[in-house]
């Protein structure tokens, strides 16, 4: 095992190299060998300058999550980092791949900043509840002036070479090996005569209006504090002596590390990673993934296709009609215009895309030699069939046959082909080349190559995605329909719609769910309960109210009128006042005598349900671990990042009280809250998801 920095002369300079592979995360050897290495010239007769870069594919590209949650061990890396700046002899560091978090506060206390051109730098502790600890709040700032460190640490956004270079972060760009590089401009540094230039000595900005920043940033996020205490920490940069403004930024760093968001954000951090790593995908080979089609060019069909080109994989496109087609390459082209307006891809790219890597088609010969075909058609059973019945016909042997259905047996589908084997769920979220959840719904003949390959799509695509066994809505749709229900009895009880959407806005949600409905289409949810209506419980409690508005054609935003008046061109609406009318007739009808919510019992009450029903999709199997559910929810539907997911939530808030709360609204409904046996289990027995998310591995 190689020195975690191991140490070199080239003249009169010493050269400290990181070799902490895969990124020279700031581990315990690292720390120790920075601060030895720096000793170790300084003791070394004749050496007048030191090079820190990193071996392999970066600097140091942050702290080290291995010791995530594990007693510190000294020396810290703010000591570290004084000890490097604080050095007599001018220290240069040379960045290569990434310099963030950890890495990019050891880069500013050296003394000069030399990079590759492709290098980024970051301090994205804020993404993780935390702020930058070991003096990023006090030496950006000196750096690069207010506006451009606030808006660099509050967002945690990664800042390419360029930029950086422009706002001082870096002093000079040069193509080549960071060694090389890194030597000839410490040498010309020494040369001209250049001094040790000290960042915590630069002056510190003139100040700002702090407040107005910190409520601005503190809106912004929708209840994440990570954020707008880090401005906090940056006002005290500006305001205290730079070791006064370090110790304050410590404060505020231990403060976030004992807060709730901190261990939701580094949750849903590493359940992120863990999310996709099946253990029964290990070692299996997916299949080659060369082409896909696609059928359907609707708004969701024409999302794959377009999510398809952006990853490099060329489409096959099929239509009814030359006019269905033709709408459905403008889509296409349409979202790729946009990628172009972005600047995520060239003229040239796009025109590529559009040209030749696109193929629109009316003939389902035209999928015979495709890898693996996604259907986006109408959601019925009968119409799905039908498609996979041709498709069994017209693909190759071999080819994946996958169903973007959102609610429908993938088992009943399969079983409309001769080769089962090969069918399988692939449910995105629309938009679908901009939403990154992507359920992946595993039916009992699915062959476990054709699941690898389902998760080999999703990885291509740049997707999040998630294994789901066969049920109504899979993971995702029937958690949805249960926490929507509970939403909707509170509306027949005495809450309206716009109380319940504000109360869970302010919760951290993107949006309440009643806009949400509003956005995707009441028409939907219309289908859905009349498909349901046959099969449904006498004991259930349903609302009428939704029927009579889908009745009067009144869809949501696409047309006009839903639970909000929707004026052209805007996206955000006001109330429609015939929705409470046609509440208060139906609760005059049912002779409800309507209460009073709180908005803390309509978010607890959301939130059991939400929980109570991800506690029984475990229990059946249809999700494997606790954290699958989160990342359905954090990537898929708009949960707030710094709960971790619902799952965590629960954790978070203490099951045995949420046990009790979901007992004790079922004195008034035992039917719809019947608490999981999963749940009763877990707290009889002291434990948490999280112990099912460990015992998953």
């Amino acid at each position: 095992m190689p020195e975690a920095i191991s140490y070199e002369r080239v003249g009169d300079i010493a050269v400290l190299k990181a070799q902490n592979p895969p990124v020279n995360a700031l581990g315990y050897d690292v720390r120790v060998g920075l601060v030895e290495g720096i000793e170790r010239a300084e003791k070394d007769e004749g050496v007048r300058a030191v090079l820190i870069y990193g071996d392999g594919s970066t600097y140091f590209a942050g702290a080290d999550i291995r010791e995530f949650g594990k007693p510190p061990r000294q020396p810290h890396l703010t000591e570290v980092c004084n000890r490097i700046e604080s050095s007599p002899l001018l220290v240069v560091s040379s960045i290569h791949g990434t310099a963030l978090g950890g890495g990019l506060e050891v880069a500013m206390s050296t003394h000069y900043r030399i990079a590759v051109p492709s290098a980024k730098v970051g301090l994205p502790e804020v993404l993780l509840g935390v702020l930058p600890g070991a003096g990023g709040t006090q030496r950006l700032p000196r750096l690069t002036g207010l506006d451009a460190a606030l808006d660099i640490i509050t967002t945690g956004r990664h800042v390419k070479a360029k930029e950086a270079l422009d706002l001082g972060v870096i002093d000079k760009l040069e193509e080549g090996e960071p060694r090389e590089i890194g030597l000839a401009y410490v040498q010309e540094l020494l040369d001209s005569g250049a001094p040790r230039r000290v960042v915590s000595e630069l002056p510190a900005p003139a100040p700002i209006d702090f407040d107005a920043v910190y409520e601005s940033v503190l809106k912004r996020g929708r209840g994440q504090i990570s954020p707008a205490t880090a401005v906090r920490a940056v006002q005290g940069s500006v305001e205290k002596p730079f070791a006064e403004g370090l110790k304050y930024e410590r404060e505020l760093f231990m403060e976030l590390m004992g807060t709730d968001q901190r261990q939701g954000l580094i949750h849903a951090f590493f359940s992120e990673r863990q999310v996709s790593k099946l253990p029964e995908l290990k070692g299996v080979e997916p299949r080659p993934l060369n082409s896909i089609g696609v059928i359907g060019g609707g708004t969701m069909g024409a999302g794959i296709a377009t999510s398809a080109l952006l990853a490099g994989l060329p489409v096959v496109l099929l239509e009814m009609t030359p006019e269905a087609a033709a709408a459905a390459q403008g889509r296409i082209e349409g979202n790729l215009s946009g990628a172009l307006k972005r600047g995520k891809i060239s003229q040239a790219k796009f025109e590529d895309m559009t040209q030749k890597a696109l193929t629109v088609s009316t003939d389902y010969a035209a999928l015979s030699d495709v890898d693996l075909v996604v259907e986006a058609v109408f959601e019925e059973m009968g119409v799905k069939k039908t498609v996979f019945g041709k498709l069994d016909e017209v693909c190759k042997k071999g080819a994946i046959l996958a169903s973007n259905t959102s609610y429908l047996d993938v088992d009943e589908i399969a079983a409309s082909t001769s080769r089962p084997e090969d069918v399988i769920g692939l449910h995105f979220f629309s938009p679908a080349h901009v939403m990154k959840l992507l359920e992946v719904v595993v039916a009992d003949k699915t062959a476990i190559d054709v699941v690898a390959t389902g998760f080999a799509l999703g990885k291509k695509l740049g997707k999040i995605s998630v294994r789901a066994g066969v049920c109504d809505g899979f993971i995702g749709n029937r958690i949805l329909k249960t926490y929507r229900t509970a939403a909707d009895h509170m509306v027949l009880d005495g809450a309206s719609p716009y109380q319940i959407d504000k109360a869970l806005t302010d919760f951290g949600f993107a949006m309440g769910p009643y806009a949400v409905g509003d956005l995707a289409g009441l028409d939907i949810g219309w289908a859905t309960r009349k498909r349901l209506a046959g099969s449904r419980d006498p004991r259930e409690r349903i609302s009428i109210y939704p029927d009579k508005m889908c009745e009067a054609g009144n869809f949501g935003q696409k047309t006009g009128k839903g639970y909000y008046i929707y004026e052209a061109g805007k996206r955000a609406g006001v109330p429609n006042p015939e929705v409470m009318e046609l509440i208060e007739a139906e609760r005059a009808e049912k002779g409800i005598t309507p209460r009073a919510f709180s908005d803390e019992e309509i978010v607890r009450r959301y939130m059991a349900a939400m929980v109570n029903e991800g506690a029984k999709v475990l229990e059946e199997g249809i999700a494997r671990r606790p954290l699958d559910i989160d990342m359905v929810f954090l990537f898929g539907y708009g949960f707030p990042r710094y709960y971790g997911g619902p799952m965590k939530w629960a954790d978070l808030q203490g099951l045995p009280g949420l046990l009790e709360d979901i007992k004790t609204y079922a004195k008034e409904d035992d039917f719809f809250w019947q608490p999981a046996k999963l749940l009763e289990d877990l707290v009889a027995e002291g434990k948490t998801f999280d112990d099912l998310n460990q015992a998953a591995g």
